[in-house]
């Protein structure tokens, strides 16, 4: 119960400060989200490997590192922090929020163009924790939270304007249940990007890993 608990509360606070930080507009929006997952990693690495993602949970159970039986579980946390924070960004500032691909890139073509995004970096994501936080030869490093962090600021600077830079199931669903839930608008037009490319890009990384790192699998 204390991994799941620390997976439920690592996620809300990314999402908190994803959803404040959007809605106010904050010109550094992308460095308080790096920010957030660093210090809520160093807080949960030790407990439930603070994932707070469900594509990199799929990520590091296809490398072994994360039971079977606790994807559901994790998911599941993973998506009531995310939820619960959408809510509290909602009671804060009345406003719902919603992630979506930036206005070039809302039909046709361009859809696919933020999927890619999505998938490209989350695939970084999910093959930097692998390596950072799983790998023999970097047991014991003091920068995994620094790595994993920084990674996602790359991300959101680099490809939040194009996808909406969530590399992340969890940051693209909880804010859309809570916008149909206040809003009664369900429309759900963008959810499969939140989903299909964060979690073929976990997968991606987690066969790159098993290529960059053999020695990882030896019996």
């Amino acid at each position: 119960m204390n991994r799941y608990l620390t997976e439920l509360i690592g996620t809300f606070f990314l999402m908190l400060t994803i959803g404040l930080s959007v809605l106010t507009e904050s010109p550094i929006a992308p460095l308080g989200i790096g920010c957030a997952l660093m210090v809520m990693v160093y807080m949960g690495g030790h407990i439930s490997g603070a994932h707070y993602n469900p594509a990199v949970t799929l990520g590091v159970a296809l490398r072994g590192k994360c039971n079977w039986v606790d994807v559901i579980p994790y998911w599941v946390a993973q998506l009531l922090g995310s939820a619960g924070a959408a809510f509290v960004v909602f009671t804060v500032l009345n406003k719902t929020f919603v992630v979506k691909p930036g206005a070039d890139y809302l039909a046709g073509n361009g859809l696919w163009i933020a999927m890619l995004i999505e998938v490209l970096f989350t695939f970084a994501l999910t093959l930097v924790v692998l390596n950072v936080a799983t790998s023999k030869k970097t047991a014991g490093n003091s920068y995994y939270g620094m790595a994993i962090g920084f990674t996602v600021l790359a991300g959101a600077v680099a490809g939040g304007s194009i996808s909406g830079g969530a590399f992340n199931p969890a940051v693209g669903l909880g804010p859309w249940a809570i916008d149909a839930v206040v809003n009664q608008a369900f429309d759900y037009s963008y959810a499969w990007i939140y989903l299909a490319g964060p979690f073929a890009g976990a997968t991606l990384a987690a066969f790159a890993f098993r290529v960059q790192s053999p020695e990882d699998f030896a019996v």
